[in-house]
């Protein structure tokens, strides 16, 4: 599905609008195992950078520009026992996760300098595996491709199942696949269109309610009924509710009579004791209508 945030450019006297689509995909064990190790690399080449750059910051040098950085953690890294492992995977996603550090950092220069607006914006930070959000990002020089059995073809990793909503307005310029902290991956599309997308104008109305019987009900008398997943939790409400009637005729039998003590009658001042005289049957009858009323 689309997402709400769109980037508009002017080219010319051509207004293009970049949209975001997310899918959910399905990859294979395999394809898992190929992913998870795409994930680790690019998080591993960020940490790098990272530490270089507060290394030399520590030391009083000078900033390490973009293109020796990459040289630096990248290029060489591979030739080295070390991080020979980063070759597995594809050399976009290592440049992808590189140019994410060297925006944060834009992003943290800008801000302290007063040329961002909006609230300030932190130093970049290391990544951790065990963050709830993995990601990384295809552009259109790894040659990425949507198949003709609409399959999302990754480089490095094969040929995955997604699960089409809608059909894609144009060629995407890059993808980005998402894992999240409950094991679903994602691949979200950007894609550059001629016009913003908006949904055409209607005159109807309709109202919804949502209740327990039915999921929601609408004014023109159309039901839904409800889902198995709420269906499932109707006992609990029910249970739920029941509680909540008991507190409530509680507490007001609480305002009624006070504190009620362990052994003797309540009191007026609500302080416990037992040497105040009984109510009368017929105080415990009226009040009792009145709160069953």
């Amino acid at each position: 599905m689309p997402s709400s945030s769109a980037t508009k450019t002017n080219i010319g006297t051509v207004l293009l609008v970049q949209l975001r689509y997310n899918f959910r995909v399905y990859p294979t064990p395999g394809q898992q195992i190929g992913l998870a190790k795409a994930f680790g690399c690019a998080r591993v080449v960020f940490n790098d950078g990272l530490r270089l750059r507060q290394q030399a910051r520590e030391a009083g040098e000078k900033y390490v520009s973009d293109a020796e950085l990459s040289k630096l953690v990248i290029t060489q890294a591979k030739l080295t026992p070390e991080r020979a492992w980063l070759g597995e995977v594809s050399a976009v996603v290592l440049q992808q996760a590189l140019s994410d550090l060297n925006i944060a950092y834009r992003n943290f220069f800008a801000s302290i300098s007063g040329k961002r607006e909006g609230r300030k914006v932190a130093a970049p930070r290391l990544r951790s595996r065990k963050d709830n959000r993995q990601a990384i990002r295809f552009t259109k020089n790894s040659r990425f491709k949507v198949l003709d059995d609409v399959r999302l073809r990754l480089p490095k990793i094969g040929d995955v199942a997604v699960r089409w909503s809608r059909m894609l307005p144009s060629d995407p310029s890059s993808v980005a696949i998402i894992r999240d902290a409950a094991g679903r991956y994602f691949a979200s599309f950007v894609v550059r269109t001629g016009q913003d997308e908006t949904l055409p104008p209607v005159d109807s109305e309709v109202g919804i309610d949502l209740g327990l019987t039915h999921f929601a009900v609408l004014s023109d008398a159309r039901a839904t009924f409800t889902t198995a997943f709420l269906r499932r939790l109707l006992p609990f409400c029910l249970r739920e509710r029941a509680c909540c009637n008991r507190l409530s005729l509680r507490a007001a039998r609480r305002r009624n009579f006070g504190a009620v003590s362990m052994r003797g009658w309540p009191t007026p001042g609500g302080n416990g004791s037992t040497n105040c005289p009984r109510p009368s049957f017929a105080r415990i009858k009226r009040s009792m209508s009145r709160i069953c009323a």
